[in-house]
């Protein structure tokens, strides 16, 4: 069974987007191959959290994982800074990546200008990071968009220069694992694209997001004044809606609409009201699994501790393998 690696943002909450995007994809794969899923809070500290932010992030960003359907039974879901293997092959790899190479990434780059008051060693060795996430469990997979790839281009690297300097064959190459036919794209509520936390609050749905919240945020989507012709094309904004709509209603409820768009009868204030009772609706199971979950301080203990064994049953092993390839020997 081939070995799937994906690291999870350890800040920000999940949104519709996320939802019906990766994290269904994700809830898919964990019958199908070996995965490990972990919460990257090693690379959030690039942006210097408070222990406060770092703790209270990871542990919503388990929560929510958890009640979207990850099973820690049939994946390993694990918090990155629980497997100390990681750091030290982290440790090893940046001994043979090479300034030019990483000052060459374009992710560094684009933080250089983004945040030139805090350009840290993390940020420049973050790809090196990045290849021990996934070299770590031998990984031949991994989930990424389109911004990672220089990245996993990298970790490609960084283990073929490790199998070359020691004239060992240890590392396989891990590709990106591509389920773009799957991925379900979620619009924002703001008419501009994409539903996502970078937008701002307004445009996106949240999981955790309480009923009346919601209402109020796509209450607030922006519309236009109204179609003036029948049958006429849908402008950007109100196709987003229509969008979100055929995937948490009915198909009755979307056809129903769409004919009132299409002669010239729709009401978007009926039409919002409808979409946000559907959005409660489809939500509602995985807001109350939020809750539950949140609240059994028992279970979560035990799904850390399920974790981290698990990791780090694969991590170890692979650690000894490696500090015996490089040359080290205990007396």
């Amino acid at each position: 069974m081939e070995t799937v690696v994906s690291g999870i943002r350890s800040t920000g909450k999940l949104h519709l987007g996320n939802y019906y995007g990766a994290v269904q994809n994700f809830v898919r794969m964990q019958h199908d191959y070996n995965c490990f899923f972990f919460i990257a809070d090693y690379h959030s500290l690039t942006t210097h959290p408070t222990p406060e932010d770092l703790h209270g992030n990871v542990k919503q960003v388990l929560v929510e994982y958890l009640a979207a359907g990850l099973d820690p039974e049939k994946a390993t879901l694990y918090i990155q800074s629980e497997v100390p293997e990681v750091a030290e092959l982290y440790l090893y790899l940046n001994m043979n990546a090479y300034l030019g190479e990483l000052e060459r990434s374009t992710s560094f780059k684009d933080k250089v200008r983004s945040q030139p008051d805090n350009v840290n060693a993390g940020l420049l060795t973050y790809p090196v990071l990045m290849a021990a996430d996934i070299l770590i469990h031998k990984a031949t997979k991994v989930p990424v968009g389109k911004d990672q790839e220089q990245h996993l281009e990298m970790a490609r690297t960084f283990g073929n220069r490790f199998n070359r300097m020691y004239q060992n064959d240890y590392f396989p190459e891990p590709y990106a694992f591509s389920f773009s036919a799957n991925l379900v794209k979620i619009p924002g509520l703001d008419g501009k694209g994409k539903m996502g936390k970078s937008e701002g609050e307004a445009n996106a749905v949240y999981l955790s997001d309480d009923v009346e919240t919601i209402r109020k945020k796509v209450m607030r989507a922006v519309t236009d004044s109204g179609p003036t012709q029948e049958n006429q094309a849908k402008p950007e904004v109100i196709q987003n809606l229509f969008d979100l709509m055929k995937v948490v209603s009915t198909e009755d409820t979307y056809q129903h609409f769409d004919q009132l768009y299409n002669t010239c009868q729709i009401r978007y204030g009926d039409f919002k009201k409808q979409l946000a009772e559907d959005i409660i609706l489809a939500t509602s199971p995985i807001r109350e699994r939020i809750e539950a979950i949140a609240n059994d301080k028992t279970y979560l203990q035990k799904v850390s501790r399920l974790g981290t064994e698990k990791a780090r049953e694969s991590a170890s092993k692979t650690i000894k393998e490696v500090r015996e390839i490089i040359g080290f020997r205990s007396f």
